[in-house]
């Protein structure tokens, strides 16, 4: 399983020629839910008010498991498909992408719409700054003041990052680490400190 995933960095606009006077402009953005992804649809649909469709796809998750999209009144499979075809030609995920038609007045065919929504997919995800992001998980550290230096070192040897820190009679922690090495952070936890105090999975 993998502990990093990639998306793209800001919402960007590109629009490829013109195909036999239709227009198609693409737009990408993030969304990390299938709700940021319906607005900002949403918010293309009502700013391009007089296009003739609105096509799109989506892939969302982590791990990517999370699909739709739609034709949107044009021929079955000739633009949703390939519009998510960009993406995942790209391994994207928590990405959106819209292609605005604007219809010239020539019909293009199925296979012509697949070629024309394919491509504004294809050159906006070009246009946008692709970013890789670690998965990570939080894991929580209780121990004594004595134990500190081995505890804070063990933390130090993997890619975690503290997030929270409460201190009373004991040092309480929440660090936030790389999904793959959690569980090798946990063992190493109780073996750096002889078994004293706490380790656990948020």
């Amino acid at each position: 399983m993998s502990d990093t995933y990639r998306t793209i960095l800001r919402p960007v606009l590109a629009e490829p020629p013109k195909t036999k006077g239709s227009r198609f402009i693409g737009e990408a953005f993030p969304a990390r839910t299938e709700a940021e992804a319906e607005t900002h649809l949403d918010a293309v649909r009502k700013r391009e008010y007089a296009a003739t469709h609105w096509c799109w796809a989506w892939r969302i998750g982590t791990e990517g498991k999370a699909f739709r999209y739609s034709d949107d009144g044009e021929p079955s499979g000739s633009a949703g498909a390939p519009i998510l075809r960009q993406i995942d030609a790209r391994d994207l995920t928590n990405t959106v992408v819209v292609v605005t038609r604007y219809y010239g007045g020539t019909k293009l065919g199925t296979g012509g719409l697949v070629r024309a929504y394919g491509d504004a997919a294809s050159v906006v995800l070009d246009a946008a700054r692709i970013v890789e992001h670690v998965i990570r998980v939080p894991v929580r550290l209780r121990f004594a003041y004595d134990d500190t230096s081995p505890a804070m070192h063990t933390v130090s040897r993997f890619d975690a990052k503290i997030v929270e820190q409460h201190y009373s009679d004991e040092t309480e922690l929440v660090v936030h680490v790389r999904r793959s090495e959690a569980e090798a952070l946990q063992a190493a936890f109780v073996e750096a400190l002889g078994g004293r105090g706490a380790v656990e999975r948020v």
